[in-house]
């Protein structure tokens, strides 16, 4: 495998080691398609778990 393979392959890899972060991006696309009519029902509560969830794990660091 060649240095260009190897790099090519880390970047691919590399999505986010940073899980307040994720949460972040993930709440952010359910607040968006919330915009466009799409309706949880009640399960709605499991974007403000992930807001929480991702508030905190931003402000610690992870």
């Amino acid at each position: 495998m060649s240095s260009g393979e190897a790099i090519y392959k880390i970047d691919c890899m590399k999505i986010t080691k940073n899980i307040g972060m994720f949460l972040l991006a993930v709440y952010l696309i359910i607040d968006g398609l919330l915009g466009f009519g799409v309706n949880f029902g009640p399960a709605i509560f499991l974007l403000y778990l992930i807001a929480l969830g991702a508030g905190v794990f931003i402000l610690i660091g992870k």
